[in-house]
């Protein structure tokens, strides 16, 4: 199923680059028979040179990287008709502003308002021709999922009448979505007894969802309890953090009435996408290249500081310049993360231990560095190499982790994103002493993941620099 998915991605994607093609061509005419000859007083003829060819290549590929960027393929059966109309219009508009003054404006013209009729020709032919293929490419993944022969394999979370009625409608073949129900699982208690058991497979409690989403290659797990059960769910949501599934819930009328409802299916169950992605594709590339480019500018830039620091650091006290130490990362994974040792050799003879104010661990010069946070310099090689971002939630050390997560389970939750060098909990909350303080800070980090963006990361980043202006840091 997955390898056909990615096959369909790909016939997709070409089809885009298809149509695309043949609106450029089609442009490309238009330009020479109409623009070109209103100008000349004279019919044009059409030569297709080598500029032609190449274009004909390259506007395609622009074309297709766009659609990327706006997460047109994200998931290639998941398709609605009017989101494809919507999506396709608003790159469109982008795409053909950008191709204008790219390319376009140094057109020879009769007057500028040929300008105007050749963008209004581009963003036609681009948008009816790759509108049209799309609403074909549409169709048929409908079909397909209607059929069976495509869908998307899933176990439902609940054992109440609300989830019997929800089975209900997904097995009813005249409202398929393309859901495969593999089966059920119970968040409290045995559910043999049930009436579900009538309908599909009872798995056993929610606990087991990682190693049945593993066994049944599940891709959707959907919520029918109530949505007001805000700690079965967390629990739910906890345990599939690290799970790659689709997580959805049955709405109740408050989540109606408060607008969380979005209706993508006239015919179909209206379902609560839980979608902690936030941050688009795009945003993700210029996060990526704001994280290389800044990370380069410091390591070159402050090279001769960093040199100063590192003879400073050396000589303040025995032991190494840095300090090298585990943490845990992006999806759960540890890595080695830098910083200029700021503390004495064998300071954690005890076990780990969290730093304090006016902790008697920290050198002499340790403490002016994490005054001004300069001991965070080496961690902008954790940045190039792809470990961490400039700004994400701050990472621990799974000792302190082990004793977090029994506090507040939604802690995982952190590990969705890159940890970084600085973070919106560090910014509000500061250094934390102890696991109490570190759970607390929790929730600024929590709410910075729902709503990331690049404009929050740049806000961020200004706090930060002026707490190490103003020698804010400890």
């Amino acid at each position: 199923m997955i390898n056909k998915r990615k096959f369909h991605t790909t016939v997709f994607a070409v089809l885009d680059a298809l149509a695309a093609a043949i609106g450029w061509g089609l442009f490309f005419a238009y330009r020479k028979y109409i623009i070109e000859s209103d100008k000349y007083g004279y019919k044009i003829p059409l030569d297709l040179d080598n500029n032609f060819y190449l274009a004909l290549c390259l506007v395609p590929l622009y074309w297709v990287f766009l659609y990327y960027l706006s997460g047109h393929y994200k998931d290639s059966w998941r398709k609605s008709r009017i989101n494809e109309i919507s999506k396709t219009f608003s790159a469109t508009v982008t795409g053909v502003i950008l191709l204008f003054f790219v390319l376009l404006l140094d057109d020879e013209v009769s007057s500028y308002q040929s300008y105007y009729k050749s963008i209004l020709a581009l963003f036609i032919l681009n948008f009816g021709i790759t509108t049209f293929v799309r609403l074909f490419v549409a169709g048929y993944v409908k079909s397909k999922l209607r059929k069976g022969e495509i869908g998307f394999r899933t176990i439902v979370v609940g054992n109440n009448q609300k989830s019997f009625q929800l089975v209900k409608e997904l097995l009813d073949p005249t409202l398929t979505q393309g859901f495969i129900i593999k089966g059920f699982v119970s968040v409290n208690g045995d559910a043999k007894d049930h009436i579900l058991r009538d309908l599909i497979p009872y798995l056993g409690n929610y606990e087991l969802l990682p190693q049945l989403i593993t066994q049944f290659d599940v891709e959707e797990v959907i919520i029918g309890i109530e949505s007001s059960k805000h700690l079965d769910i967390n629990k739910v949501t906890n345990v599939l953090e690290d799970q790659k599934v689709s997580l959805k819930i049955v709405p109740d009328i408050y989540d109606m009435m408060s607008g969380q409802v979005k209706m993508n299916n006239v015919i179909g169950t209206a379902l609560i996408e839980i979608n902690h992605d936030s941050m688009p594709q795009w945003q993700k590339l210029i996060k990526r290249f704001l994280d290389i480019f800044v990370s380069l500018l410091v390591l070159i830039a402050f090279l001769p500081l960093f040199l100063i620091l590192s003879l400073a650091v050396k000589l303040s006290s025995k032991g190494s310049i840095f300090y090298k130490q585990i943490r845990i990362g992006f999806k759960g994974k540890p890595f080695h993360i830098f910083k200029f040792r700021t503390m004495y050799i064998d300071s954690e003879h005890d076990g780990p231990q969290l730093s304090k104010a006016n902790d008697h661990r920290i050198t002499p010069i340790g403490k002016w560095l994490r005054k001004y946070r300069l001991d965070e310099i080496p961690q902008f090689v954790n940045v190039l190499t792809g470990e961490m971002s400039l700004v994400g939630p701050r990472p621990e050390r799974k000792f302190f982790i082990d004793q977090i997560v029994p506090i507040a389970p939604h802690y995982k939750h952190l590990h969705r994103v890159k940890p970084g060098i600085t973070s919106w909990g560090q910014v509000k909350y500061g250094y934390a002493e102890n696991v109490e303080q570190m759970v607390e800070r929790l929730k600024f980090d929590i709410i910075y993941i729902e709503n990331r963006s690049i404009s929050i990361d740049l806000r961020i980043l200004i706090y930060t620099i002026l707490t190490v202006i103003q020698g804010k840091g400890r």
